[in-house]
């Protein structure tokens, strides 16, 4: 099976995730794409602001209308810190070694994956597929290679969807009572109202 893996906080869940996860889905001709939700993320800057089992949740009700989407809570029950190399390593026990793993990310992490725990395991055991961001340069390719031997090989560099929907806007909008139905799915905008999230 090939299958694709987009991790993030998901605070909340967005129309930019969905719009990433067709997009790869498509070009790449995948299965199934897997929206990784992180538990304690380790490189976020920004504190997670609610808890892992509402940001699941509200997970679950994004992909709940797409037939190749699914969200996993495999991060979510590890206790202590989410390393990539060590979900990626879950993943492949997980299909018994027969499944071919695309783990997207944005360009603007492509740069710090450097700094990653692992990272050439995490090029080892999965193809690294890269979606452009707004305002974010191309990485040097080259440097990088220098930096993780073997990462040139595992790159797919994809031309779009160019998403410029920001979760910290969202918050934003929702802690002002703002309307945010255009930038969130309906179950996941009346999930936020129902809970009373970012207020």
């Amino acid at each position: 099976m090939k299958l694709g893996i987009l991790g993030g906080t998901f605070d909340p869940p967005h129309n930019g995730h969905l719009e990433i996860g067709r997009e790869v889905l498509r070009a790449l001709r995948l299965d199934r794409v897997v929206f990784m939700v992180a538990g304690s993320p380790q490189l976020k800057r920004n504190p997670v602001i609610t808890p892992p089992e509402q940001r699941l949740a509200m997970t679950e009700l994004a992909v709940s209308e797409e037939k190749a989407f699914e969200a996993s809570s495999l991060e979510v029950r590890r206790e202590g810190a989410t390393y990539t190399a060590q979900t990626l390593a879950e993943m492949e026990r997980m299909g018994n070694g027969k499944d071919i793993l695309y783990f997207i990310i944005g360009m603007d992490n492509l740069a710090g994956l450097r700094s990653w725990y692992n990272p050439g395991e995490i090029v080892r055991m999965c193809h690294l597929v890269v979606v452009p961001r707004p305002d974010t340069e191309k990485t040097d390719l080259l440097q990088l290679e220098k930096d993780i031997p073997g990462i040139s090989r595992r790159l797919i560099v994809l031309e779009g969807p160019l998403v410029n929907i920001s979760a910290s806007d969202i918050r934003r909008k929702a802690s002002k009572g703002e309307d945010i139905s255009c930038l969130v799915p309906p179950k996941v905008a009346d999930y936020i109202k129902t809970n009373h999230l970012y207020l």
